[in-house]
């Protein structure tokens, strides 16, 4: 077992302790920003897959204007990591929509039946809203599913 000063491979490197308090805080105050803004009330999602209010389709408008400038200023500056690695964003390919397309389908049809995408599912769980732990684990079982046919697919 590498140690946090061992590297895993050379694609990956170790993930040092004070790393894991980083990474759990940003979890913790992104779960605080999604129930304070609404994100996961399933009267919202609702509302939004009803045409019926503008707040879901303005947050994720926003979050995607802010990820494209976002983006935009790491590939232009160069940027790296905190420990100085360079930070390289790959162009994924689009195949023509097809797979998007009925990925999204999937996707969207779970979370409309669900009334959460599976990133809120923990805040959700975390401000005691129990019964979508069957919504997380049919989202585990769906992705175990993928993984396993995923040699059979084409891609």
């Amino acid at each position: 077992m590498p140690t946090s000063t061992q590297t895993q491979s050379a694609d990956q490197p170790a993930v040092r302790t004070s790393d894991v308090f980083i990474y759990l805080a940003m979890g913790i105050f992104f779960g605080v920003v999604l129930i304070l803004s609404e994100v996961v009330s399933w009267f919202r999602i609702q509302e939004m897959f009803r045409f019926q209010s503008f707040h879901m389709y303005g947050i994720i408008g926003s979050a995607v204007a802010v990820a494209a400038v976002s983006l935009q200023i790491l590939k232009r500056t160069n940027a790296t990591t905190i420990r100085g690695e360079p930070i390289t964003i790959k162009d994924k390919p689009w195949n023509k929509g097809a797979n998007q397309l009925i990925g999204g389908t999937f996707f969207g049809l779970g979370w409309g039946l669900l009334g959460a995408c599976p990133g809120p599912i923990y805040a959700l769980i975390g401000a005691g809203i129990t019964p979508v732990i069957v919504g997380l684990l049919a989202a585990l079982l769906g992705a175990l599913t993928y993984g396993y046919l995923k040699p059979n697919l084409p891609h």
